[in-house]
């Protein structure tokens, strides 16, 4: 890097930091700060919900896949997310956005209180909480280690740097200025994407080596969608689990669907979302796939950003960096965003008395301290992921949140359909607590018994079919289905966007007055 690309990415970063605080006079309650008070349009939400699903995970993680197997990487990740996606944009999305607007909640798990009980919705959210914390810990490893290949700078410091100017900018901004800072971001990284790509088409001899490259020597089975561990099963695994996951079981994807007007804009949001799942990562991958025709490394992860230093110029340069930073802290802030709400409406007031009686200036003010923290841990967990307890990044991002995501999500989003009316706080808990247990078994004790470890497909989807297969099976033998729940159920499920499914304005914590009233 030169003077020409700190210049930027110190420009992007002043960028960041003045939306964040032309955001802060949107914000002035905790509608604003966690659902944009349901008035964010379709198109934002689909673009930022899009943004925050992915990081500079996909250019080290992903891109060391993509550097050692080729088009699996995609086939395996962000295909599967598109379909997912598409399908949630049906059965998800809509639903999402009705428990905003018509029970009037700001926690995605808000609702789970009278879905199901208290500690079921306890149980989900302090588990959740905790992985998020590792996940987001790997992301800013990525990020950070993007920053040392460039610059030389140490991981913690790269961890450092990032974490404060998004500290800055969602703390002060809330949704909106995840969502704007977003936008901004996905320009930015359309921009360095299209760059890139060009510059690897140049070096390999122009437009037709999109189709011409493939019979080379260094890029043998490349070609083929599964390779390596991941496979058929991985693939079903990971649909299912990214089915999930980025239709609401992340929390911070549950949120943008909140954020919309309406239930039918929701859906707009979700399928904008799937499209561009399903095409822009194939122009990300593209020189990921290429890379061993231009650049040799003993570190794949490495490759992407050597290849980037190699093809092109300095300002160039500086704005794919610039791309790196956008995915990372786009999904970071938004899973700060989602963690502090889950952390200041669902589980402060169920340990504090004091939380249940906060008004809308001191609950505003929790949720940005909240944040605060959830992003220091995160990056406290950031400097430690590399150990032998976490593992590398990869590991981390698909084996652990895979892994533990499903048990987690299943009661959170089967919860929202009428078919699983009958399963109730016994299904939830229990498909919940064994699902996590046998993530433990499975990538543990088992795995340390059996040669060569168990395979990584199964690592990723036993512990989300058991608990899947659990609270369906003990819906129907213990069903606790009651009218309370019934009513519920039938607010979330009446396609009527009338009166009913308007912009409500969600309440902070019940004042004592309000309370005893």
């Amino acid at each position: 890097m030169n003077s020409l690309d700190w210049a930027v990415l110190i420009g992007y970063f002043g960028v960041m930091v003045a939306i964040g605080v032309w955001s802060h006079k949107r914000v002035d309650d905790v509608s604003d700060f966690f659902t944009a008070g349901g008035k964010m349009p379709w198109w934002l939400s689909g673009i930022s919900h899009h943004m925050s699903g992915y990081s500079a995970v996909m250019f080290t993680g992903y891109a060391a896949i993509a550097y050692t197997y080729g088009i699996t990487s995609y086939v395996t990740w962000s295909f599967p997310i598109a379909i997912g996606i598409a399908i949630g944009a049906r059965l998800f999305a809509p639903r999402l956005n009705r428990v905003r607007s018509r029970l009037h909640v700001a926690s995605p798990l808000e609702y789970l209180k009278s879905r199901y009980d208290l500690p079921t919705q306890q149980a989900l959210a302090w588990s959740g909480v905790l992985l998020k914390i590792v996940d987001v810990g790997a992301k800013w490893a990525a990020i950070a280690t993007l920053l040392s290949v460039f610059t030389g700078v140490s991981l913690n410091t790269g961890i450092l740097i990032t974490g404060a100017v998004t500290a800055v900018y969602c703390t002060v901004g809330g949704l909106w200025a995840d969502a704007l800072t977003e936008l901004g971001q996905f320009v930015i990284q359309f921009i360095a994407g299209i760059a890139m790509l060009v510059a690897v088409m140049a070096e390999l001899g122009g437009f037709s080596s999109l189709w011409t490259v493939w019979d080379e020597p260094k890029l043998e089975g490349h070609a083929e969608p599964l390779a390596g561990p991941y496979m058929m099963v991985f693939l079903i695994a990971y649909l299912f689990i990214k089915t999930f996951e980025y239709n609401g079981g992340m929390w911070n994807q549950a949120q943008r669907y909140m954020a919309t007007p309406t239930a039918k804009e929701a859906q707009r949001s979700a399928v904008l979302s799937a499209v561009l799942w399903l095409v822009w990562p194939a122009v990300l991958f593209f020189p990921m796939w290429v890379a061993p025709l231009i650049i040799e490394t003993d570190v794949p992860a490495d490759s992407y950003a050597l290849m980037a230093e190699q093809l092109l110029p300095h300002g160039l340069l500086g704005l794919v960096i610039v791309g790196f930073f956008s995915h990372t802290m786009a999904m970071c802030s938004s899973d700060a965003n989602a963690i502090a709400a889950v952390v200041t409406r669902d589980i402060m007031p169920a340990v504090s008395r004091r939380a249940r009686q906060w008004d809308t200036r001191a609950g505003l003010l929790a949720a940005r301290w909240t944040t605060l923290l959830f992003l220091g841990l995160s990056m406290a967990i950031a400097t430690q992921v590399n150990s032998a307890f976490f593992g590398d990044i990869i590991t981390v991002v698909i084996k652990w949140v895979a892994g533990l995501m499903g048990p987690i999500a299943i009661p959170l989003m089967l919860g929202l359909l009428p078919w699983f009316r009958r399963s109730g706080p016994t299904a939830a808990l229990v498909s919940w607590g064994v699902g996590l247990v046998t993530f433990w078994l499975v990538n543990y004790p088992i795995s340390w018994n059996v040669d060569g470890g168990v395979p990584l497909q199964y690592q990723v989807s036993i512990p989300l079919a058991v608990s899947l297969v659990l609270f369906v099976v003990i819906g129907w033998i213990k069903p606790e289905d009651t009218p309370e729940r019934d009513e519920v159920l039938a607010k979330i499920n009446n396609d009527d966007d009338g009166p009913a499914g308007g912009i409500g304005l969600i309440p902070a914590p019940a004042t004592r007055e309000g309370a005893d009233g």
